[in-house]
């Protein structure tokens, strides 16, 4: 996944493999970079805010209060079919998105349910069929992760699949354990093995954190006094992290993270990783708002226990991007140069005016990939990014560069009519406060029809 500089079709190693059919294979690798090409410029347009791009907005629900609109993501994972079908296939998916959005004209919803035979009374009856079916995706979505989780052994690449495009809230403290390797698939030992992480991360605090600073050496004082430092500061609009108690939570989890990952220690922007799973876990406990939450309703076990599923899951997390926190933090660095060259790829205008601009993609990305959008967007929508983020496993990294190319070019069209230092304060400030779970599923849809695409073509992005 995620590849940083495109390989020519006239690659050497290319010509010694067509050598012994030449003219054949040349023209079959003409046709395929020309449809290649053919489905950058309709990528290009649906940037322009024609169409919205990639399979899983069509069964999109009118209700915004809930998350699972999605339909089965099981085409998430298909890319074991051969490169010119998988091309077409996409060239189809963004060809009929342009099509038909020009069509439905400024009638959306009319056209959207059309028909050759429509009338008044059909183009209703279509708009409540659509309503049904979603409604009915829903609930076989539901059906689904009941089914998977309810059985002996978790297999966890069909979890995979479906936590793709979203988890049922209530669902998701247990399919983030099981995504990140923390509770087994194995139903029977699952009880056992949390039981036993929980008090191996308390007898971490114990011999790590409750200790008087007498006992710590200069370099660990100033990481924890760095630590209590951050934590009023994460998710600052969020009243609940506000909470004194709540903020004591997050500096034992960081303080003994830090300890027992001495390759990196603490580097700030860890403490906003580990707020998604803090409300994950919190949530089988709370019920309402978040906004309404007081941790002090929660007995000191049942505290023990979140931390301890944070602290884990945390740790998982980062085992897979450790390069990331390490000095100079060379993961991060690597992944803003492959953003860099995809978005050059994708948007060439708008990746030449930030280049005369002098805009650098370490100014505004760095902190994307080091907090991972958490400050970006609004918080109740971090939940539902990281489901797609978890179930991409090991291959997040890079598929976070999909993303983020996604996430940017949202906004091509005004970025290219400002200077310097309004990109500067626009990239700053996004305005995205205001988003709701539809501009999210788009950023995504669009990251994986770019990734489908690249991975499919005769040149893909390099490592």
């Amino acid at each position: 996944m995620g590849r940083a500089t495109m390989k020519n079709n006239n690659n050497s190693t290319q010509h010694k493999q067509i050598d012994n059919n030449q003219p054949r294979k040349e023209s079959s690798a003409t046709s395929l970079d020309s449809r290649f090409n053919q489905t950058l410029k309709n990528v290009q347009g649906l940037l322009k805010g024609r169409s919205i791009p990639g399979k899983v907005l069509l069964t999109r629900r009118s209700d915004p209060e809930n998350e699972l609109s999605l339909p089965s993501p099981d085409y998430r994972r298909s890319h074991s079919e051969n490169d010119t079908g998988t091309s077409d296939r996409m060239n189809k998916v963004v060809e009929e998105e342009v099509q038909n959005t020009s069509k439905q004209d400024n009638n959306a919803n009319v056209g959207k349910f059309k028909s050759s035979t429509s009338t008044p009374e059909n183009a209703s009856k279509e708009v409540q069929k659509s309503t049904i079916g979603a409604r009915a995706t829903d609930s076989a979505r539901v059906m689904k992760f009941t089914k998977e989780l309810s059985g002996t052994t978790v297999i966890l690449e069909k979890l995979r699949e479906l936590a793709w495009s979203g988890v049922p809230p209530y669902m998701r403290p247990t399919v983030w354990r099981l995504l990140l390797g923390y509770a087994p698939p194995n139903s029977d030992r699952r009880e056992g093995v949390l039981r036993r992480k929980r008090l191996e991360y308390l007898d971490c605090v114990s011999q790590f954190y409750d200790i008087p600073d007498t006992e710590r050496p200069d370099d660990e004082i100033n990481m924890l006094r760095q630590i209590a430092v951050d934590c009023p500061r994460t998710v600052p609009d969020v009243l609940f992290f506000q909470q004194e108690q709540v903020q004591k939570s997050l500096e034992r989890i960081l303080y003994t993270w830090a300890i027992r990952h001495p390759a990196s220690g603490y580097v700030q922007g860890i403490n906003d990783l580990v707020t998604p799973f803090f409300i994950v876990f919190l949530s089988e406990h709370l019920e309402g708002s978040v906004d309404n939450w007081s941790i002090s309703d929660l007995s000191p076990e049942k505290i023990s226990n979140i931390e301890a599923d944070c602290y884990w899951c945390l740790s998982k997390l980062l085992d897979g991007m450790q390069d990331h926190y390490t000095f100079a933090q060379p993961g991060i660095q690597r992944l803003v140069f492959k953003l860099k060259e995809l978005v050059r790829r994708i948007d060439e205008p708008v990746s030449r005016h930030m280049e005369e601009q002098g805009l650098e993609f370490l100014q505004f990305s760095f902190r994307w990939f080091n907090c991972l959008l958490i400050r970006e967007i609004p918080f109740n929508l971090v939940t539902r990014l990281w489901d797609t983020y978890l179930a991409e496993g090991d291959a997040l990294p890079d598929f976070l560069v999909y993303i983020y190319a996604s996430f940017l070019l949202t906004w091509s069209d005004k970025l290219q009519k400002l200077d310097f230092q309004e990109m500067v304060m626009f990239l700053q400030h996004l305005p995205t406060q205001n988003w709701s779970h539809q501009e999210l599923e788009m950023v995504l849809s669009r990251a994986f029809m770019w990734h489908s695409m690249f991975n499919s073509s005769p040149s893909h992005l390099a490592s």
